[in-house]
């Protein structure tokens, strides 16, 4: 059993409850990562929680998955001496764990346990903030929990229908349990509804403004709310820690010798998102797919960015992103890098017109990049309603030549004409 190092963060406030995480290195997994790069991710994902205080980690290899306990019983009862003595009281297994394994390894160790997709859901739930974000997080768990009930209880006698002299047997537990999930489920999507209503409203106000939308979208800790902080001036919640930003955040940015846009800061993907958490959170990332330009922020001192960086663009076009947006990969952290390897780097992103070598920390690169913006919005049509007096025959006559007119009313004193048109297009009727 190999202990890549890793770090115990104290760091914030007192820890109440103490965990272990344990990564099972599967031999035959075809998507299998490597082992100590994936318990480092882990553990960053359990210090994510203020509460748990990591007082361990190990990674596991397996030849083959146990069905009913994952583990085989020798490497059980090791485990077990081990968490009694270090009084061990929750176990992060970093990996899909299903109800049976669960309800058998709590049983064998006396501790609690959670798998990858509960740990991340206790995340989101310790971080979402906005009504939409609990909705959301809400209704992954359940949908989460509702998974676990396959044999996962052990009060499964038959529930007696009616006063339980006639009728008959009437529904088990389980299923008395599902149903309540269920129901429970329908309440929170119909108050999720209103609530995205309310999103699509925000954007067609917006729509109708000559803002375009600029995203950032990335791995989780790739530096984006840094970036975003760096760019607006916003005070978003920035840490060296996985899932700081949930809910999405935006802010008017003023481009150098360009349009307004708007910035938007995403929550960040990780590799394995719980396929709850996607369809959750489907709503809020509605933002990345009315966005003019995608910012793909990486972590480029990162060992295994370019994996990360397929993780983010398997679950974008899961997403439904099409392929033909405009998107910028914006690399980060290049002031982490030791100098020969940041150079090649930043050689690497010059060769490329679409990359960005950039430090949001200390902001290299960010002139390059924010130019590429307003060079790349120069073709991106966007819709304003002008106002023009009967006097102004020639500036109407130039929108409908151009073939810029959505809409025209006429008025008691001219028309009111709704346009779509770049912003190269606004500067030439500008001048006019």
């Amino acid at each position: 059993m190999s202990r890549p190092p890793f770090q115990i963060d104290n760091t914030d406030g007192p820890k109440t409850t103490r965990a272990w995480v344990l990564h099972p290195d599967i031999k035959t997994d075809p998507d299998r990562r490597d082992a100590g790069h994936a318990l480092a991710e882990a553990v960053s994902l359990a210090h994510a929680l203020p509460e748990l205080q990591v007082a361990g980690a190990d990674v596991v290899p397996l030849k083959n998955v146990r069905a009913g306990m994952l583990f085989g019983t020798g490497k059980i009862a090791e485990l077990k001496q081990r968490f009694v003595d270090e009084e061990v009281e929750l176990v992060l297994v970093d990996g899909p764990v299903s109800p049976v394994q669960q309800r058998n390894l709590e049983k064998a160790w006396g501790v609690k346990l959670l798998d990858r997709t509960g740990l991340i859901l206790e995340i989101f739930s310790d971080r979402a903030a906005t009504r939409e974000g609990v909705l959301q997080v809400e209704m992954a768990a359940l949908s989460y929990q509702r998974t676990r009930l396959v044999r996962a209880w052990t009060h499964l006698e038959r529930q007696r229908g009616g006063l339980g002299f006639v009728g008959g047997p009437g529904e088990t537990q389980i299923e008395a349990d599902r149903r309540a999930i269920d129901e429970q489920l329908v309440r929170l999507r119909r108050q999720l509804d209103k609530v995205v209503k309310t999103r699509a409203l925000h954007r067609a106000a917006r729509a109708k403004v000559p803002y375009p939308i600029v995203a950032l979208v990335g791995y989780t800790n790739a530096g984006k709310s840094t970036l975003f902080n760096r760019l607006t001036g916003a005070g978003v919640m920035a840490r060296d820690m996985l899932f700081a930003t949930l809910d999405p955040t935006m802010r008017r940015l003023e481009l150098p010798d360009g349009p307004e846009v708007i910035l938007s800061d995403t929550v960040g993907f990780i590799s394995d998102l719980p396929t709850e958490l996607v369809a959750a959170f489907r709503a809020t990332l509605e933002e990345v797919l009315a966005a003019d330009i995608i910012c793909h922020v990486r972590d480029i001192a990162h060992s295994e960015t370019e994996e990360q960086a397929q993780d983010v663009t398997t679950i974008m076009a899961s997403l439904g992103v099409p392929d033909d947006r405009t998107t910028l990969e914006v690399w980060n952290k290049v002031d982490t890098m030791p100098a020969d390897a940041a150079d090649a780097v930043r050689a690497r992103a010059e060769r490329d017109e679409d990359v960005f070598a950039i430090s949001a920390l200390t902001g290299e690169g960010l002139d390059a990049l924010l130019a590429a913006i307003t060079t790349r919005l120069q073709g991106v049509k966007h819709e304003e309603t002008l106002r023009l007096g009967f006097a102004e025959g020639r500036r109407r006559a130039w929108l409908f030549q151009q073939d810029l007119v959505a809409h025209e009313d006429q008025t008691d004193t001219g028309f009111e004409i709704t346009v779509r048109w770049t912003a190269d297009q606004m500067d030439q009727y500008r001048r006019l």
